[in-house]
């Protein structure tokens, strides 16, 4: 089989090293990828440090993938070589189920099949984006828009559909007041997209000097999580609420900042995912709490024609491979988002 440099997780608590991995030879419905950017996200520190139990190791990871088409199978006909191309969360699903065939692969019935630290559907382990190339089937891989640079755009394939998806579900627009969670990753493009998209915007956080930078991103207001008097100012302010926020958060006092029928979204995934809440907080005002699972592709695909439309890359530090330990180490201070230059990743 052909093999990928890559930068490996041995197993939890270990390094990372250069590693040469196997990918597959393309079949006739793959696609071979160059890759050449490939952002870190904070699921990737989650399976590296196997918070949830389960990380397939050794692993490669990276789901925020750019590159260049260097293969095609026989069967496909959407790509060609030399086509910018990326890859988010998702490179495989069952298509049988009703959520595949409603375009919802990643509510697929038999679970989708992750970019990385997964069983693909042939048994092999699947290994990420912190490598030299990928194979993945056509139908899973984007064609990024020529208005976005490919080191800009790798975020968009996994926090950018992530907070997309349900900015549009929830009908966040003209009229409409959001609140934003959280400004790293996820939340600075939560703040970007639903500025855009026309909503009165909030951000809630704790890090006062980032409201400089959402109020540039297009928020009309930061207000500190730690402040209760700020809060008590907000109190049944927001139609919708999108917690980007990788940490357990005081949910009663969020769902108070929603109006009659108010929206809570969770998107972040923290290392203990178990939350809990007063029943009272939702009667109160007939609030709902709920969460959105990252985009299928075809919301993934409206992600990439959203942002190219309205200038929308993410805000982005591009660092060298050798730099990838020190950026798990400091993602909290990342803004805002490292991404991973794959060229200078070369063997020891």
């Amino acid at each position: 089989m052909p093999s990928s440099l890559a930068l490996t997780l041995p197993a939890k608590g270990a390094p990372f090293t250069v590693t040469a991995i196997e990918r597959r030879v393309p079949r006739d419905d793959d696609v071979r990828i160059d890759i050449r950017y490939c952002g870190i996200c904070h699921t990737d520190l989650h399976f590296g440090h196997d918070d949830w139990g389960g990380t397939l190791f050794p692993l490669v990871p990276g789901h925020e993938i750019t590159g260049v088409v260097a293969e095609v199978g026989a069967a496909v006909t959407s790509l060609a070589p030399g086509d910018r191309v990326g890859v988010g969360c998702m490179v495989g699903s069952c298509g049988k189920c009703g959520p595949c065939t409603a375009g919802e692969e990643q509510y697929c019935a038999e679970g989708f099949v992750k970019t990385y630290s997964a069983r693909d559907r042939d048994g092999t382990v699947t290994q990420g984006g912190y490598s030299r190339s990928i194979v993945v089937p056509e139908h899973f891989v984007l064609r990024i828009p020529d208005e976005l640079p490919l080191d800009r755009a790798a975020p968009l394939l996994c926090a950018g559909v992530t907070v997309h998806s349900p900015l549009r579900r929830w009908q966040a627009g003209p009229g409409s007041r959001v609140g934003v969670l959280g400004m790293g990753g996820l939340g600075h493009l939560g703040v970007r997209i639903a500025a855009v998209l026309g909503a009165e915007v909030t951000l809630l956080g704790s890090s006062p000097e980032k409201a400089e930078d959402a109020h540039r991103l297009g928020a009309t207001r930061f207000a500190d999580l730690r402040d209760r008097r700020q809060l008590a100012a907000l109190r049944g302010h927001f139609d919708l609420l999108l917690n980007t926020v990788p940490a357990p958060l005081d949910m009663d006092l969020c769902l108070g900042l929603l109006g009659l029928g108010g929206t809570l979204v969770n998107v972040g995934a923290p290392s203990d995912p178990v939350a809990s809440y007063n029943t009272f907080s939702l009667l109160d005002a007939r609030r709902v709490i709920t969460g959105s699972s990252i985009g299928s592709v075809r919301e993934t695909r409206e992600t990439l024609d959203f942002c190219a439309a309205h200038g929308i890359g993410a805000e982005i530090e591009t660092i060298p491979a050798s730099r990838v330990p020190h950026a798990w180490r400091t993602l909290a201070e990342a803004r805002y988002r490292y991404v991973i230059d794959i060229a200078t990743l070369t063997a020891p």
